[in-house]
């Protein structure tokens, strides 16, 4: 019979969507009171892969990712995009958002991404909220699915991950170190 275990903590991410680097900034302020300081964040992205967002948002649009320092619990992640959600609203004019904000978290093993959106690979997690499992972690890489977004799939993204999961490989073997002692 397995035992079940504590699991290790993971890695908080965010992926905003905005048009102005303003947008951004606004969203990033308030991301940073909710979750505290960034670690990591990307260049200003290209956000070209589809135009879902450009009746909403405009053209021209840009993708940026941040990861915020320190690890937290799986308990309650699905409460991660309902608090996104609200501040997406905060920024919102006339029931348009200016920004869109996509959080998830990096394991060792993998980048999920939260949202409300069912699907045959999304697992509920509560509250109207699915886990959407983007991105495996094999041979020294973060690697696609066939259902992962294509932006996901891209060398930009990829290499941001890559980078942030040796950040937090070296975080949890600390992590892990301190418990042992």
């Amino acid at each position: 019979m397995g035992k079940a275990l504590r699991h290790i903590p993971v890695k908080l991410i965010i992926g905003l969507i905005f048009e102005k680097p303003s947008q951004f900034s606004a969203a990033e302020r308030s991301l940073q009171k909710k979750f505290g300081k960034t670690d990591k964040e990307t260049r200003d992205l290209d956000f070209t892969y589809t135009d879902y967002y450009e009746e909403e948002f405009g053209t021209d649009l840009k993708r940026k990712f941040i990861s915020f320092k320190g690890l937290i619990s799986l308990e309650k992640t699905y409460k991660l995009k309902l608090c996104t959600e609200k501040i997406e609203r905060k920024f919102s004019k006339n029931n348009r958002r200016s920004v869109n904000i996509d959080p998830g978290y990096m394991s060792l093993s993998h980048l999920v991404m939260l949202t409300t959106k069912p699907g045959s690979h999304r697992i509920y997690l509560s509250a109207g909220i699915y886990a959407d499992l983007e991105l495996v972690y094999v041979r020294g890489a973060f690697r696609p699915f066939e259902w992962t977004y294509p932006d996901y799939r891209s060398k930009d993204y990829i290499d941001f991950f890559n980078s942030v999961r040796a950040d937090y490989h070296a975080e949890v073997k600390c992590l892990l170190k301190e418990k042992a002692r």
